[in-house]
């Protein structure tokens, strides 16, 4: 026992050190240059949402008829839209709703398909035939379609855009996570501990979720682009959230046609700022997917 003991502490002491936060970060930078552009993207839009009031200077909302259509200049940045209304502060205004709804349908939609994705995938039998025959009809129908079905139902308003959006994310989820977790089922340690006298709940929740959570993070962060785009597209229909809020849909549906010609920008900026965000979390998202997908080292 003493050799063992010492051979154990000797192994210990020769022990690679463990890479310290600014080294993995580093790495992730130096292995993967577009994800780390896609996360600065993201980081930005973060930040500029969350201290939009320190950014800009001008009331999202307030209509001033003296200024209307005014090109970009050095007080209106990104110009003014049809009410007159500064459309840097807007889009940055418009973050904030983007990133709510993002944010909060891919949470909702991704850790409700990650329970039914283990859950699925443990239990097996009937319960995984029924629960999979579900996923299968909610998945027949597009991100889209299926949005503005449920929109029509519930109606609009910001609340109901992120219903609409979470429904459709829970099988897409659910069905990636299942197929990480039927590899887990198998693995001698969710034997070992049925042969412990475990209960479901505690396999389920404290040996089988934590290893699917690489596909999880994946899943999600690939959820806010597109919970973001369709949040977009339902307010460009005049279905998601209304005016007086800042949303970079409505700002689009308010100046893609009428002022395509005669002022561009009112268009132009919000279609750039959907295209960088989107863009942004999808190249995070990839980048995200090849580091911590362990084949992807080999």
């Amino acid at each position: 026992m003493a050799i063992l003991s010492q051979s154990g502490a000797a192994a210990a002491d020769h022990a690679p050190p463990r890479p310290s936060r600014w080294t993995l970060l580093w790495n992730f930078v130096r292995q993967n240059p577009l994800g780390a552009a896609g996360a600065v993207i993201v980081i930005v839009m973060i930040v500029m949402a969350a201290f939009a009031e320190a950014v800009t200077v001008y009331d999202p909302t307030a209509n001033n008829f003296g200024e209307m259509l005014e090109r970009p200049s050095a007080e209106h940045w990104l110009g003014t839209d049809q009410f007159g209304r500064d459309l840097y502060t807007r889009i940055v205004y418009g973050a904030r709703t983007a990133l709510l709804v993002g944010f909060v349908s891919a949470l909702i939609g991704g850790t409700l398909g990650l329970v039914l994705g283990v859950a699925s995938a443990y239990f097996g039998g009937r319960f995984d035939f029924f629960l999979q025959s579900v996923m299968d009809v909610l998945m027949a129908f597009p991100l889209i379609i299926l949005a503005l079905a449920v929109v029509s139902i519930f109606g609009t308003g910001a609340l109901n855009v992120i219903i609409a959006i979470t429904i459709p994310f829970i099988p897409r989820c659910a069905r990636v996570v299942r197929s990480s977790a039927l590899a887990v089922r198998e693995t001698p340690y969710i034997d070992a501990a049925r042969a412990c006298g475990f209960g479901h709940a505690r396999i389920v929740l404290r040996h089988m979720v934590p290893n699917v959570m690489a596909p999880y993070l994946v899943v999600m962060t690939a959820a806010v682009g597109q919970a973001i785009l369709i949040e977009a597209s339902l307010s460009f229909l005049g279905l998601g959230v209304q005016e007086p809020v800042p949303a970079w849909g409505l700002m689009l549906q308010g100046g893609a046609q009428e002022y395509a010609e005669s002022a561009p920008w009112v268009a132009v900026f919000p279609g750039i700022a959907i295209s960088l965000a989107v863009f942004g979390f999808n190249l995070f998202g990839d980048a995200l997917r090849d580091w911590l997908d362990p084949k992807m080292k080999i």
